[in-house]
């Protein structure tokens, strides 16, 4: 039992460093994948991201880049349904390959992208930063809950689903699906905040409550404004400790007058000054270690320029994450949380 002891606090101190010491670099990972739900197209957002710019504009930063590609998902034969519930077989392969790709990634010391592919992805992208880094926290910025069981989705659709794999609190309410046997839950529920909510389900909402996740629906912001909603969702995960973040960033969590080349999109979105700001200050902590963006969908714009427009912001919210200003330079990050807030108060 000390052996074990021992090995355990050994293990612990290697993933912590793994975390506190990436290296100024971003892995750049795609994950065309789309069988998360019904609609064909979102396989091809990373090319479509990709050729708005990404690389180009990720390498005027003072950093390396490494874009390693995309991943290869082969189609599965026979995957039925199982509780109304398409192709688990093939969404829990292809999050079991990403996990191990993001787990890589993380474990090399570089600050990841992951471009989706639908939303379903990030049972991988979460899962395989948390083997690395299993006191992270998630920020997920999304029109949408994506916390449905199996029992309680409307659509059956796994990236409406995400989330509730991840939660320990939803452990017994998850129906084993087949291609799932490799996950098993590793995030509190206190270790999640949403921003942009919007089109939440029924059963979403009671989930939500029940569990005490903190959330920031449209209104709230309108409420609160960004700024305050940002400062509140630091002081939730960050007061205690810092830690790694990831955020996922859905794509439909922008106004669809901004982002219209995307599967569901919902009105009364976020602004571009909005979504901007929250992935900037996600940046000044300076604990940015893993971000999705995903949901851009070609097939769905309804011209060139509707794309354009859609991978273009992608590109927007990516490039300010890991660091560039709305002025075209490098943001400048503060020493300490604390000193930021401070300074807010002043």
């Amino acid at each position: 039992m000390a052996l074990r002891g021992t090995l355990g606090r050994l293990l612990r101190t290697h993933l912590t460093t793994t975390c506190q010491t990436r290296t100024r670099s971003v892995a750049v990972l795609g994950a065309p994948f789309s069988k998360g739900q019904k609609r064909r197209g979102v396989e091809r957002g990373p090319k479509a991201i990709r050729d708005a710019g990404l690389i180009e504009r990720l390498s005027n930063f003072d950093y390396p880049v490494h874009d390693f590609g995309d991943l290869s998902f082969q189609n599965l034969e026979n995957d039925e349904p199982y509780l109304q519930v398409p192709s688990p077989r093939s969404v829990g392969r292809a999050t079991n390959m990403l996990s191990e790709a993001v787990s890589n990634a993380v474990a090399a010391g570089h600050t990841t992208v992951m471009l989706g592919g639908d939303h379903s992805l990030a049972i991988g992208s979460v899962e395989g930063h948390a083997r690395q880094c299993p006191d992270l926290c998630l920020i997920w910025v999304d029109a949408h809950a994506d916390i449905n069981t199996p029992l309680t989705s409307p659509s059956g659709n796994l990236h409406g689903q995400s989330v509730a794999f991840m939660l320990k609190e939803l452990q017994n309410k998850m129906p084993e699906l087949p291609g799932f046997s490799w996950v098993q839950p590793f995030l509190s529920a206190k270790d999640l905040v949403y921003i942009g909510l919007r089109d939440v389900d029924p059963g979403e909402y009671d989930i939500l409550k029940d569990l005490g996740i903190q959330y920031f629906t449209m209104r709230d912001i309108d409420r609160l404004g960004i700024q305050r909603v940002m400062e509140v969702t630091f002081d939730h995960l960050l007061s205690r400790k810092q830690r790694p973040i990831h955020l996922s960033f859905d794509i439909d969590a922008m106004d669809p007058s901004l982002a219209p080349a995307t599967g569901t999109p919902v009105n009364g979105g976020l602004t571009y000054r909005e979504g901007i700001w929250i992935t900037e200050e996600i940046h000044n902590t300076g604990l940015l270690s893993v971000m999705d963006l995903v949901e851009v969908n070609p097939v769905l714009g309804a011209s060139p320029e509707a794309v354009e427009m859609t991978a273009s912001l992608a590109v927007d919210v990516i490039a300010s994450s890991l660091g560039q200003s709305r002025e075209g330079g490098p943001i400048a990050q503060t020493q300490t949380l604390k000193d930021d807030t401070e300074q807010l108060r002043l």
